[in-house]
């Protein structure tokens, strides 16, 4: 159970937790246990390390690991900002993140050693490096490096109201965009949700839970800090797998999880989840895409636990609405479509373009206000502008209503984002990567349906006059500039793009035909 006195600032909830259960497990990572003192204690080290050597601003280019959560809970400590870097990005991309992000020093997984070769005429020269995992010629190990901060209580400056986590999200234009999160931003929600006693964020003291999701995407980081709040055990995987996350269910009794639909697929559908045993488990939250009826029919009858759908943005910390688990009928109901209901603490409302509420039922973009929203992009006011007002509202870009009881219904996006597997992917920054092959004239770039990863990417192109277009050298010169998961999956050669009178492409014409017969156009 979460101890509301405890939730100040991440530093202050680590030496809480090591008070209140000392000997009791923090983390379980590839064989290495670490208990609530512990952690207490390495995070203390970190703090004074980057004390040590002046460092406030830190960033994280690696897997999944139980250091990569030393690193953000020190860094708070020290006052000090974490950015985790989206492991799968390419390394060209990964150098414009550091560009804009400008750390100080830079932590790397023992995957990544070798990548940096390919961008080290882009990175700074003051810029530090450290190896998260085995021995690097040039650069200290993490080990090393954290113990020579000492392990003594070091001051803590961490205060509720200073950015400690910024996370990385794709930017409309191709640029990144650092989504700037506070200690209040991370814990306000475990507060209030203690005051209406809600069940979500109230766990009992032998839960475990199992972050599956990537450190440096909201639902991984998210969920490791509602574990944490609660002072339960958590058992990390270095990245999801459907044969990891059934270990963990069995060997390590992991009881809650949050998982995207694609994710709870692979799961049920592993040759092992038949004979597997699954008593453990009590809840699933997955989002970042609705579950398909029939994969919620299966994963019910399979694993035998509760359900619940969430909905939220990096932008507000994750979770602001819920589906709550009695909302979930396997025999199918109107309310199954929707993103569940707002949070505590949370208010939803719709607003037209002239930023004006709308009635229950009418569709617009959806807009939230809560103490989880982003004071604001990393040293970008102009994009903050474009999506939060000065009264708190943040625009999300989806389209949706609300009904007469207030559930969230999401319709479509007004941006036209994709979200493929959970990763989002801006259309404008795969258009442009493609927009350079030469035998490519125009190019429109789309999401379309896809059982597996909720969407897919597909590029429509036409031809250069004179020239004929080979869909798989578009796939491979898009791979060449981009991570693997925003570029198309597919590609069609058009003879022209549908416009408007004034000359506007009509995306929307292009999706039509993908889109035909369902409800709504996101999947």
């Amino acid at each position: 159970m979460i101890e509301v006195d405890a939730l100040t600032t991440l530093s202050a909830l680590s030496r809480a937790n090591a008070r209140r259960a000392p000997d009791r497990v923090a983390m379980k990572f590839e064989g290495r246990d670490t208990t609530f003192a512990e952690f207490d204690s390495y995070t203390s080290s970190v703090a004074g390390a980057l004390e040590r050597t002046g460092a406030t601003r830190i960033a994280y280019l690696g897997k999944n690991s139980d250091r990569a959560f030393e690193l953000y809970i020190g860094a708070g400590r020290a006052g000090g900002v974490f950015a985790p870097v989206n492991w799968r990005l390419a390394p060209r991309e990964v150098a414009q993140i550091i560009e804009t992000f400008e750390p100080d020093l830079l932590f790397v997984g023992r995957e990544f050693h070798d990548a940096f070769s390919e961008i080290s005429d882009q990175l700074p020269d003051n810029l530090g490096f450290v190896a998260m995992e085995g021995g690097h010629e040039a650069w200290p190990s993490y080990e090393d490096w954290r113990e020579a901060g000492g392990a003594e209580a070091c001051i803590d400056h961490a205060k509720p109201d200073r950015p400690t986590l910024v996370l990385f999200t794709s930017g409309t234009t191709g640029l990144p965009k650092g989504v700037t999160l506070t200690h209040f931003n991370l814990l306000s929600q475990r507060v209030t949700s203690a005051a209406a006693n809600f069940s979500y964020d109230n766990w009992l003291d032998d839960d475990v839970n199992l972050v599956a999701m990537p450190v440096a995407h909201i639902g991984g980081v998210g969920s490791w800090n509602l574990g944490f709040a609660n002072a339960c055990t958590t058992v990390i995987t270095r990245e999801f797998g459907a044969e990891s996350t059934i270990d963990a269910i069995e060997r390590d009794r992991a009881s809650r999880m949050f998982l995207v639909p694609a994710a709870v697929q692979m799961v049920v559908r592993h040759p092992r989840a038949t004979s597997a045993d699954f008593s453990a488990v009590r809840s699933i939250f997955y989002g970042a895409a609705p579950m398909p009826l029939e994969l919620l029919r299966e994963a019910m009858a399979l694993i035998g636990c509760e359900f619940a759908q969430v909905y939220g943005m990096t932008e507000t910390t994750g979770t602001v609405t819920i589906l709550m688990p009695e909302d979930h009928d396997p025999a199918g109901s109107p309310r199954m479509l929707s993103a569940g209901k707002a949070m505590p603490g949370a208010e939803i409302c719709i607003l037209n373009p002239e930023g004006e509420e709308l009635p229950p039922g009418a569709i617009g973009e959806v807009a939230i206000r809560s103490t989880t929203v982003m004071p604001g992009y990393w040293n970008n006011e102009d994009a903050t502008r474009a999506v939060k007002s000065n009264d708190g509202w943040l625009r999300s870009g989806d389209a949706g209503y609300i009904d007469e009881d207030g559930y969230v219904f999401i319709h479509d996006r007004i941006k036209d984002m994709i979200v493929s597997g959970a990763e989002n992917v801006y259309p404008a920054e795969v258009e442009n990567a493609i927009f350079g092959h030469p035998d490519v004239g125009e190019v429109a770039v789309i999401g379309i349906p896809d059982d597996d990863w909720g969407e897919a990417v597909k590029a429509i192109v036409t031809a250069r006059p004179g020239h004929t277009v080979d869909q798989q050298s578009v796939i491979d010169w898009a791979r060449q500039r981009l991570a693997g998961f925003k570029c198309p999956k597919t590609v069609d050669v058009v003879a022209q793009m549908p416009r408007n009178a004034t000359g506007k492409l009509l995306k929307r014409e292009l999706r039509k035909p993908y889109w035909e017969g369902r409800a709504r156009q996101v999947n």
